[in-house]
């Protein structure tokens, strides 16, 4: 589905230009759950972002089925980033005083589709997520992870190819993380979602099929791994 060819990204800080990603190379399959751990700085969320199309790289190619993004103009990237994209943030990001329902039915108000049509989709991610009685709470109205969880109903909403999740434990407790990461797993197992999930913690990462760490914006070590469900049987 995806592959990163010689990929550099370099900032520029005052005179000096400071190396997020270096010449990273990378093949994802369809179908994988990638996590990609690292220290602080080290080019994780650089490399996401690029790959959903919300950053552009200095240099290389990033291949979405054998498009390159990155040669799309701004118009043509926030087209494809609405029909294959869907994004997971720490901070959820959700609108205060729009319910859960209306949060999540945001990216569908830049499709044709009509309101009867929205209201289903909405319904059925708020249902896949465990919080179809939850559509007219305000965010206030829920706890962290019923938050995450409702942020994670509008990444699917629109039935993306690729969901991206930057830290989507780093701001819950113990027990709302290993459910967001169960919900995760479910999408990726069950309904077939690629996800490349960007994390600090080795819990969550142990869900994904296949772990890459970054240090100093170069790739260390490829892991693939069994499932926490393939390891316990």
């Amino acid at each position: 589905m995806i592959d990163l060819v010689e990929l550099t990204k370099l900032y520029r800080q005052g005179d000096i230009d400071v190396t997020a990603l270096d010449r990273v190379s990378l093949h994802i399959d369809e179908g994988e759950f990638l996590a990609l751990m690292g220290p602080s700085g080290s080019g994780k969320s650089t490399l996401l972002h690029i790959m959903a199309g919300i950053d552009r790289p200095t240099s290389g190619q990033c291949l979405f089925r054998g498009v390159d993004v990155a040669q799309l103009s701004e118009t043509a990237l926030a087209e494809w980033r609405s029909r294959h994209i869907g994004f997971i943030f720490q901070t959820f990001n959700l609108i205060p005083v729009m319910t859960a329902a209306e949060n999540v039915e945001l990216p569908l108000l830049l499709t044709r589709l009509r309101a009867s049509e929205r209201r289903e989709r909405v319904e059925f991610a708020l249902e896949l997520v465990g919080l179809k009685d939850r559509l007219k709470h305000l965010p206030r109205q829920l706890s962290g992870g019923q938050e995450q969880r409702v942020a994670i109903a509008r990444a699917i909403v629109t039935d993306p190819e690729l969901v991206v999740a930057d830290e989507p434990t780093g701001n819950l407790d113990a027990h709302s993380a290993h459910e967001v990461m169960g919900l995760l797993a479910t999408l990726n197992q069950t309904h077939g979602k690629t996800i490349v999930m960007v994390t600090h913690d080795p819990r969550a990462a142990q869900y994904g099929t296949r772990q890459l760490h970054l240090e100093k914006g170069e790739l260390q070590h490829d892991t693939a791994q069994a499932s926490p469900a393939e390891a316990e049987a």
